[in-house]
């Protein structure tokens, strides 16, 4: 029998609610949290998929004798071999989603290089790669198309609309007409995407590399053909996703398949090259702004059209526009995509998805046109600082937009800054300073809990969501104790099972958002079961007394007027009324679609100040200090939220300087496809980073008035490191990543 997880808090912490150490912290020092590869069953196999060699195209023959007649090996899936495995229903209101919609191995056309064409599994994970090695297949190859070059077409789709921004721009006095561009990237956690599939009988237990587990369970049910009641999908720990673990790939169903015709459990580990192949990407963009503005700087039309790179399969779209409508106060306002599509893997969401690429090319422009009209980039902001959602004619539910900019401008020490291009020195370096504001969705997932307060003077929530790194253990755990007075280390958590009750997917940071109306109402509901029973029978408490006269605190029931010196333990309360446990349920819906969400405009906000160093002679750049001040409502425990947006800002670094996914033009396959050529932020190239973050709780949300913020940091981070290189340089670079070469043509031209 699998049990269920529970984590809980060994050591009664002493410090503040500054400082709250995450509950699971201890299993994951001390190496006894184990992530899904770390799972070893009875009998188990090892499954290793083979990728196609070509990126377009169609299989015209599979030869797997060679490979089937090694050692160790129990069996080589083809397309003729295994499956079928279903397609996902795409109609409206159909539960579950998933990106890429083809099953592996259904059909002989290939789509793109490294998609799956058959799976070896072998007694170990040495005999299967051996034997996929030498899978030897036959293709009739097309042409492709894997082009870094993206075109505007004519069959742009309008995303919003006021005004009339053709007309005002044209009439601007000061306008801004450039094109930026984004790269292609790869998420790269450090945990590599797995599977471990086990049957017993009709039923199949998965242990998941997931961001969510409930929609993974619907969309494997749909996909293996099973009743969803006959799922269970396991993630009690996660080595990080950034989206790529959001949605189910198809290298779960083939392992769940292979296990299920083998009857043994088999377990399936990708490695880095095929991550980058077969589990989502960042797509590319190419983004033309249009700005026009008075001579004062008040904006006057903003155009934003988009084209982002696709698979020929899917129909992912990057939405760089999904900030631009409510970002800034300017009546004329259209947003257009356009989708090219390319033989590559299907793209994903990646922390900030629309967001992170599209304000970069907006915030790239605002610094731009505040040159244009010597204007102090902080202060073209606040002028233009909106007073409602004009996309949707709302109030905003909280916005602190302003004193972002103005807090982030006095601590960074803006007023020492400036203007002149290359005006700024210190130890024989040339310092830049930039800036830029940044904006993210806040809203809601339906989510349900469970709260106990057991008899032994424990609690107990429960929820089928995943701890993803961000600190999901510790917020339940902090919510029941706030509610209940209970010490943390007298609270278990369980997550990660979906015999829990189901919980919300970990993404668009929506997670903690989404699950406090769920824990608060069961928390609510569990202690309204021992007040309950505080009045029933006899009561110790003065005649007539009913639940609604009792509170519960510190872990005791008495009376809210305190007229009593009545103070019981509710352990005493549930052993007199014979109960072993006081259990409450909660739940609450999505607000996607709310009346809430009609309402109001509800988002989180923030502002980046970015310095970076330049020594021309070497040709050294480098990111040194960061500061970014976030209004993200309420924030529940600063330490792991600070923690989010200190790596969110560091991949936005990385999105600046090095971070790019290069297609070989000849095969069509990923040229940096490891972590030795793909570049990525290390611990030397981070920068000093300062955090504060405003405290307004926003109650449209939940009642705590928490925002999400796993995402807000990487969203506007580049634009800020790109300004600053301005400043520093002279050089705009409007195409990411930075490349030293512009920079040392820029400095040899001077």
């Amino acid at each position: 029998m699998i049990s269920i997880l529970e984590v809980r808090q060994t050591i009664e912490p002493n410090s503040s609610r500054e400082d709250i150490p995450r509950v699971e912290g201890h299993l994951k020092v001390t190496g006894q949290a184990k992530y899904t590869s770390d799972i070893v069953l009875p009998g188990m196999l090892y499954a290793v998929p083979v990728g196609s060699t070509v990126a377009a195209g169609r299989i015209a023959s599979i030869d797997v004798s060679r490979s089937a007649a090694m050692a160790g090996v129990k069996a080589v899936y083809t397309r003729d071999t295994m499956g079928p495995l279903y397609r996902v229903p795409s109609a409206k209101g159909v539960m579950g989603h998933i990106e890429e919609v083809r099953p592996a191995l259904e059909d002989d056309t290939i789509h793109y290089y490294g998609q799956y064409v058959a799976l070896v599994v072998a007694s170990t994970i040495e005999q299967a790669t051996a034997a996929a090695d030498v899978v030897h297949v036959t293709y009739e190859i097309d042409t492709f198309n894997v082009s870094p070059e993206l075109e505007f077409s004519s069959v742009a789709k309008i995303r919003s609309l006021r005004g009339d921004p053709e007309s005002s721009f044209a009439s601007a006095p000061v306008q801004l007409d450039q094109v930026y561009g984004t790269p292609a990237q790869t998420h790269n956690p450090i945990e590599l995407h797995a599977t471990v599939a086990v049957w017993e009988g009709d039923a199949v237990t998965l242990y998941e590399t997931s961001q969510g587990i409930v929609n993974h369970r619907l969309i494997l049910a749909q996909t293996l053909g099973v009743s969803l009641e006959r799922v269970r999908v396991i993630s009690h720990f996660l080595g990080s996703g950034f989206g790529s673990k959001l949605f189910p790939w198809s290298h779960s169903a083939l392992a769940a398949d292979a296990a299920r015709r083998l009857g043994t459990p088999v377990k399936l580990v990708l490695d880095r090259q095929t991550m980058f192949h077969c589990v989502g990407h960042r797509s590319q963009t190419k983004q033309r702004l249009r700005i026009g503005a008075d001579r004062e700087g008040k904006l006057l039309s903003l155009q934003h059209d988009f084209v982002s790179h696709g698979s020929m399969l899917d129909d992912y779209l990057e939405d760089c526009g999904r900030a631009t409508p409510f970002l800034y106060d300017v009546a004329n306002l259209m947003v257009r995509s356009d989708l090219a599509r390319r033989n590559v893997g299907t793209p994903t969401t990646m922390r900030g998805p629309g967001a992170v690429p599209g304000v970069f090319a907006i915030e790239s422009a605002m610094d731009e046109m505040a040159v244009r009209l010597n204007m102090d980039p902080v202060q073209l902001r606040l002028l233009n600082e909106p007073g409602i959602d004009q996309s949707r004619n709302v109030p905003f539910s909280s916005r602190h937009m302003r004193e972002c900019l103005q807090i982030g401008a006095k601590q960074f020490g803006w007023e020492g800054r400036n203007s002149q291009v290359g005006s700024m020195q210190r130890d024989g370096l040339i310092i830049g300073w930039g800036m830029a504001a940044c904006a993210w969705d806040a809203l809601r997932f339906d989510a349900e809990a469970t709260v106990e307060l057991l008899a032994d003077g424990t609690a107990r929530v429960s929820t089928a969501t995943q701890d993803i790194g961000t600190g999901t253990y510790t917020i339940l755990a902090q919510i029941v104790t706030e509610m209940t007075g209970l010490s943390r280390d007298r609270i278990a958590v369980s997550l990660g099972d979906t015999i829990l009750p189901p919980g919300p997917t970990s993404g668009g940071s929506r997670g903690t958002a989404s699950l406090i109306p769920a824990v608060c109402e069961a928390t609510r509901n569990a202690i309204k079961v021992v007040t309950e029973a505080a009045v029933s029978g006899a009561s110790p408490f003065f005649p007539g007394s009913t639940a609604a006269d009792l509170a519960f605190n510190g872990g005791n029931v008495l009376l809210k007027k305190h007229t009593s010196p009545i103070v019981i333990p509710y352990t005493e309360i549930l052993k007199q009324a014979r109960l072993f446990t006081a259990s409450g349920h909660g739940r609450s819906d999505g607000i996607q679609g709310s009346g809430e969400r009609e309402k109001y405009s509800i988002h989180s906000y923030g502002a980046h100040f970015c310095e970076v160093t330049w020594q021309p002679n070497t040709a050294r750049l480098r990111v040194s200090r960061f500061l970014s001040v976030i209004d993200a409502g309420r924030v529940i425990n600063p330490t792991p939220a600070r923690n989010q947006i200190e790596g969110a800002v560091v991949m936005g670094v990385g999105m600046a300087l090095f971070e790019e996914t290069m297609y070989d033009s000849k095969y069509g396959a990923p040229l940096n496809s490891n972590l030795a050529d793909y570049m990525l932020t290390t611990n030397a190239d981070a920068p000093q980073i300062e955090v504060t973050f405003l405290d307004y709780p926003d109650t449209a949300l939940n009642e705590l008035g928490a925002r999400g913020l796993g995402e807000i940091g990487a969203v506007g981070s580049a634009a800020a490191v790109t300004a600053a290189v301005y400043h520093a340089t002279g050089v705009r670079i409007r195409k990411l990543p930075i490349r030293l070469e512009e920079l040392l043509v820029a400095n040899l031209e001077d």
